[in-house]
């Protein structure tokens, strides 16, 4: 009877398809391209760093919870005061100014108001949600990647789920008060 090994990890096979993930996962927390370039680059070289350590298992849950480790320890090097009360859920979102005409016009489309209301959201609301809601992950590997309980993750989720609905709703109330008064004062 022979006995059947599996193949060791290699890290090109298993790490390299989830490149669009981690990149995805970095670009949403870092809130900059160039930023969440770096970030995935130290991640990756993080991942690789310690891939005798990875067991099998989930390869993308594994690294998405490095690009997420990687993302917070540069915010919080980088950017301590800004993203530091990010965290913290009882402080309350900073007022942002009212669009102008140029601004609105450019969120108009559907897709740019589901972006900009998801980037005001609180990074710790915005990550969960982008790995159920854009990364496809369960509760019970999102657990996993942030180190939290499977009921915090499902609790937060609500809570994203709604301050995201409200975010969409003011933006999407805004844009239609400020056409109807341009349709006022265009028909005056």
């Amino acid at each position: 009877m022979l006995e059947h090994h599996s193949q060791p990890p290699n890290f090109e096979q298993d790490m390299l398809p989830h490149l669009d993930a981690a990149y995805n996962l970095a670009r949403w927390l870092m809130r900059n391209e160039q930023d969440a370039q770096d970030v995935v680059q130290e991640a990756y070289l993080r991942a690789f760093r310690f891939f005798s350590g990875f067991r099998g298992g989930d390869a993308r849950a594994w690294l998405m919870k490095i690009v997420r480790n990687t993302c917070f320890t540069w915010l919080h090097a980088n950017r301590p005061l800004q993203d530091a009360a990010e965290f913290d859920e009882n402080v309350s979102p900073p007022d942002y100014h009212a669009p102008n005409p140029e601004e609105l016009l450019l969120q108009n489309d559907s897709g740019n108001l589901l972006h900009q209301a998801l980037e005001n959201l609180p990074a710790s609301l915005r990550e969960v949600l982008v790995l159920r809601e854009i990364e496809g992950m369960s509760y019970r590997k999102i657990a996993d990647i942030t180190g939290v309980p499977l009921g915090t993750v499902m609790s937060s989720l609500s809570r994203a789920r709604g301050r995201l609905r409200k975010a969409l709703t003011s933006v999407m109330n805004r844009n239609k008060m400020h056409g109807s008064r341009r349709t006022a004062a265009a028909s005056a």
